[in-house]
């Protein structure tokens, strides 16, 4: 059954519960390829006859040491012989959740990242959640290559044509206004800058920094013209009356939002903050799940969410959030973190009816030896394209294994409430 067929199966209900079965994926054979369509759906609607039985942890060349940028891969393997990809986490961070889920059916996505977020005493961290991101992308995958589906077909289909990309660190052409006229006029949606340190070494005085900035701003706000936008992160470097008054200053020059205006550890301070500016507030690139971001969603403290992949703890989660700021007006401009992140993102935003605009490097991904096929980004933007799954091809020679999981473990009770859903213990 191709995937034309299939929807056309699903277009009056859930894509799994209405497909009475997979005939041609029936006959796995234990050396199909990694990706190989040889799925069948078990007996009870929404399950398969697959079964987790590995899971592996690579570290690409281009390794990004940084926790809340890591792109790192992460396969997940069936006894199928179809294998998901995601992306994110450390191997120590993996490791425990991974163990969880081998020879768990990989078609229970909700179910499974229930028991890896609520399985151990303490729910994870933002680092945990970071890996946990990762296995949840590489579910998702899997389920959309056993169906022959991209993962946003799942989701409940396209809401866009394609994605708009704002560019942080876009080619330098010389001075910054130039600059933000070039990108911008390659199909960006807005150029993105930083509050500058004008001294021009590591020793930063935010009451040095207003005028140097204000130019700065000025200058973007000519090179973007009237049809463009663009955007400036405080990096959180700022205290709360240096932030109120650099957003003053700027105010005049529109900015498409102002990031990360504050130290992120107390939220709360965000509600002087929303008081004292005009300027959009974007945050988020330091949160991670619903409970770390909701009250400024909830209370209106923010205009954007920069909460990324992985560090939401996947796909499914993103989702939930995504649905938690449509009801608040609050639109996406979710952090780059990696590639296949991207591809994630892609899906996970596509779908989804909130403004979206997502951060690009440069002018555009560099080509990556251990990911010959990914998200197709043109003239600024990314178009969703129709390849099952995530649409990411990993090429593991390209990459060193560093982690591998192949034993279950529990490692405290497990409860179940009557229906079979899972009760914290």
């Amino acid at each position: 059954m191709n995937r034309r067929a299939f929807l056309g199966t699903a277009a009056l209900g859930a894509c799994v519960g209405l497909v009475s079965g997979l005939p041609e994926r029936a006959a796995a054979t234990a050396d199909a390829k990694p990706g190989a369509h040889t799925a069948s759906l078990g007996a009870i609607p929404g399950r398969s006859d697959l079964r987790i039985t590995r899971i592996r942890v690579y570290e690409p060349s281009n390794l990004n040491r940084t926790f809340n940028q890591s792109n790192r891969v992460v396969t997940v393997e069936t006894d199928g012989g179809i294998t998901g990809v995601g992306e994110g986490g450390t191997p120590d961070m993996i490791e425990q959740m991974a163990a969880q889920i081998v020879g768990q059916d990989p078609f229970q996505i909700e179910h499974l990242w229930q028991l890896m977020y609520r399985g151990w005493f303490y729910p994870p961290g933002l680092e945990k959640l970071h890996g946990l991101g990762a296995l949840d992308m590489a579910l998702w995958d899997i389920k959309g290559r056993a169906l022959d589906v991209p993962v946003y077909e799942m989701l409940g289909g396209l809401t866009r044509d394609h994605i708009e990309c704002y560019s942080t660190g876009y080619p330098w052409q010389g001075d910054l206004e130039s600059t933000a006229r070039a990108c911008v006029e390659a199909g960006f949606y807005a150029y993105r800058i930083s509050a500058d340190n004008p001294r021009g070494d590591d020793t930063f005085d935010p009451n040095d920094i207003f005028e140097h900035n204000r130019a700065r701003c000025e200058a973007v706000h000519r090179g973007v013209g009237s049809a463009g936008h663009w955007c400036i992160d405080f990096h959180t470097r700022l205290d709360l009356t240096q932030a109120v008054r650099l957003s003053a200053l700027i105010e005049a020059y529109e900015p498409f939002f102002v990031e990360d205006l504050v130290r992120s550890e107390n939220k709360e301070v965000y509600q002087t903050v929303r008081q004292k500016v005009n300027v959009p507030i974007a945050v988020g690139e330091h949160y991670g799940d619903r409970w770390t971001v909701n009250e400024l969603v909830e209370d209106r403290l923010i205009d954007y969410s920069r909460v990324t992949l992985p560090n939401a703890g996947g796909i499914t989660e993103f989702k939930k959030l995504a649905a938690l700021c449509e009801t608040h007006y609050v639109g996406l401009v979710p952090h780059f973190t990696g590639t296949i992140s991207t591809a994630a993102l892609v899906h996970a935003c596509g779908s989804s009816p909130n403004p979206v605009v997502i951060e690009m490097r440069g002018s555009g991904p560099s080509p990556e030896a251990h990911l010959p096929e990914t998200f197709e980004f043109i003239d600024g933007k990314i178009r969703p394209n129709d390849r099952p799954g995530l649409g990411v091809t990993f090429d593991p020679a390209e990459a060193e294994l560093v982690a591998e999981i192949t034993d279950h473990d529990d490692p405290i009770p497990q409860f179940r409430r009557p229906d079979g859903s899972i009760q914290n213990w």
